[in-house]
């Protein structure tokens, strides 16, 4: 059977060969529908030096090019800060000739660059509570909605008696405290963290400097910022403060450091202190500021100072167990 079918097979495949031979022989004979024939090398190389190929420059433009020689000639014209430019220090107004650069650029002295990583704390802040936030400020008006007028915030005086005029407004009655001015709320100012400061009151600073150093190294250890030491202002016999003296030190901590921060506190910290009550919600100040307090025993919680109290009092416990 296999001899059989193999002339069968054989016989396609040669004339396929055949037919493929012949078809270059075959587009020879063919002629263009234009009436000149098809173009040949010679025609290629005329192509070639008349319309494809572009001039050169001319000998006098290549001689006079000297780049090196036109630098020094800037040189003497040109002051040497033409492209160094150096933001101002200090902000000196909106109608100073010289104005700061934004601080997202990299020339500002405030640019940070980054973020290299987005912690988990401020993703969630995106994704869960600013969406709540939004929605808890939203206010729905609907179309054609007029606000009711609102009253000035100061008093003005009604001109009853001569001793009125010119005199500067009064404040609301009871007090002279304003009220807050309340933007409304929208997705771009919608309530976040700002900054967190960590501010500590050393007693024995007074008597000794040695402890306002274990202070601020505690602080840097626990926000990997260097802390800054801070006088009394004034003197206190009942505390026994003294005006001018250092007596604390203090870090400010913003972006990545800052959530870490409170990343470490709220999922480390807070929880392993016994009892805890909580921030009381009067603390504030009412302006989207709060304060809290914590005792020496939940700091030394932080890791930075738990690992560093293990190795320090650690061996010690250990030397006194063995004598």
């Amino acid at each position: 059977m296999a001899l059989r079918e193999l002339p069968r097979r054989v016989g396609p495949t040669l004339a396929n060969d055949a037919r493929l031979i012949a078809r270059p022989l075959g587009t020879t004979q063919y002629r263009n529908a234009s009436s000149q024939t098809r173009t040949t090398p010679e025609v290629f190389e005329d192509l070639e030096r008349s319309s494809l190929a572009s001039p050169g420059p001319s000998e006098d433009i290549v001689k006079s090019f000297d780049p090196v020689g036109r630098s020094r000639q800037r040189q003497g014209k040109l002051p040497p800060s033409r492209y160094q430019f150096r933001p101002p220090k200090y902000y000196r107004g909106p109608l100073h000739p010289h104005q700061p650069p934004p601080q997202s650029s990299p020339e500002s002295r405030l640019f940070v660059p980054g973020p290299f990583s987005l912690p988990r704390l401020e993703q969630h802040y995106h994704n869960t509570i600013a969406p709540d936030l939004l929605t808890l400020a939203y206010s729905h008006l609907p179309p054609g909605f007029v606000p009711p007028p609102k009253a000035p915030r100061l008093r003005t005086w009604d001109d009853s008696s001569p001793y009125h005029k010119n005199r500067p407004a009064r404040g609301p009655r009871g007090g002279d405290v304003l009220r807050l001015l309340k933007r409304p709320t929208n997705f771009h100012n919608i309530t976040k963290l700002e900054k967190v400061t960590i501010h500590t009151m050393v007693k024995g600073a007074m008597e000794d400097s040695a402890h306002l150093h274990v202070a601020g190294m505690v602080v840097q250890a626990i926000t990997s910022i260097r802390a800054t030491s801070c006088k009394a202002k004034e003197s206190v016999a009942g505390f026994g403060l003294r005006g001018g003296k250092y007596t604390s030190v203090k870090a400010e901590i913003v972006g990545e450091s800052m959530y870490h921060f409170l990343s470490r506190l709220v999922d480390v910290v807070l929880p392993r202190i016994k009892d805890w009550k909580g921030a009381k919600g009067s603390s504030g100040d009412s302006s989207g500021n709060i304060s809290f307090g914590l005792t020496p025993e939940a700091v030394g919680l932080f890791p930075e100072v738990e690992v560093n109290y293990d190795m320090s009092v650690a061996p010690r416990s250990r030397i006194k167990q063995t004598c």
